[in-house]
């Protein structure tokens, strides 16, 4: 039995370890249900042929996390300055430094790289795997225009692939290694009972799944308001413990799709959600504001804040 094969046996909240002997240590692989907490159960080993060559398989199961743990108040107030104030400086205080942004153009200055780039310092794998050309980057939008930095990786030597429902082709390889799928990552699965709906949505959980694949180096994502309650899922599935370097685009002018609650309460719900993140090891290494954008925070202006931030994370304890 192919570990793969193995593991799609099971709807628990499970991931499946391949420890080899003498090899570079385990590999994590999720199952179709949802991750939570650090706290885990073993069972196993599962067995096949590449047990004989020293590797072992072993599914380990967590329990189930059903919502985010809040962060408290900043005040007894609950006031919309204070919350957002909390939260800006969060989102615009890099918390570890960065030498060498990428994103393929021509300028790389810091200050002249755009909203999306990468960061290639030899204290993170990410410049290791590209250099030995074998990295794997999702890339998630919606009519996406601009696809520089995709380009720059697969040119560079990553597996590079695009999420985008707008597009006419259901699957279409643009470059050597890029490819282009009609599909939009959302927070949940389609309703299966549904039998004449027309989606092209997943979770991204599902759709690693779906593809055979174990990790994602880098994730990109600009889901147009979406993004909120689809970091959610990924916090509560446990998905981000695959990911390498997390590029996000947060947009601040609404609440975004079903996040509900008066306007501090949302402020403090995206904090709440970043600050997962930081359980999760990702760190800010960049973020970067677009000054054309309006200055708007739930249709305020509250402390100049831009409507649109573009965040990137590594996660330094990714080791795949």
């Amino acid at each position: 039995m192919e570990p793969a094969d193995a593991l799609s046996l099971f709807s628990l909240p499970c991931r499946l370890r391949d420890t080899r002997l003498g090899g570079r240590g385990a590999e994590g692989m999720r199952g179709r249900g949802a991750e939570g907490t650090r706290g885990q159960d073993t069972h196993g080993p599962l067995r096949d042929d590449a047990s004989a060559q020293g590797s072992v398989y072993t599914v380990q199961c967590r329990a189930l996390r059903w919502r985010i743990e809040l962060q408290p108040w900043v005040s007894e107030h609950h006031s919309l300055e204070d919350e957002a104030r909390r939260f800006l400086h969060y989102i615009t205080t890099p918390q570890v430094s960065c030498e060498s942004l990428a994103n393929g153009k021509a300028d790389e200055e810091a200050g002249s790289l755009g909203a999306w780039a990468v960061c290639l310092d030899p204290s993170y794998s990410l410049v290791h795997k590209v250099h030995n050309k074998h990295c794997r980057v999702y890339s998630l939008g919606l009519g996406m225009e601009d696809r520089s930095l995709e380009g720059f990786l697969a040119q560079a030597g990553c597996e590079v692939h695009c999420f985008d429902p707008s597009l006419k082709q259901p699957h279409r390889r643009q470059q050597t290694r890029l490819w282009l799928h009609r599909l939009s990552v959302d927070w949940r699965d389609p309703n299966p009972a549904r039998q004449h709906q027309h989606t092209s949505s997943k979770k991204l959980a599902t759709i690693l799944n779906d593809f055979g694949h174990r990790e994602v180096d880098v994730l990109k994502a600009d889901m147009e308001s979406a993004e909120w309650k689809i970091l959610e899922n990924l916090v509560l599935e446990g998905v981000l413990d695959s990911v390498g370097q997390l590029l996000l685009q947060v947009h601040l002018h609404w609440a975004g799709f079903e996040v509900g609650g008066d306007d501090p309460s949302v402020v403090r719900y995206w904090f709440s959600l970043l600050t997962e993140l930081q359980r999760a090891n990702f760190r800010l290494f960049r973020s970067h504001s677009d000054p054309a954008k309006p200055h708007l925070l739930l249709h305020k202006n509250v402390l100049n804040a831009s409507s649109t931030y573009t965040l990137g994370f590594v996660n330094t304890k990714w080791k795949p």
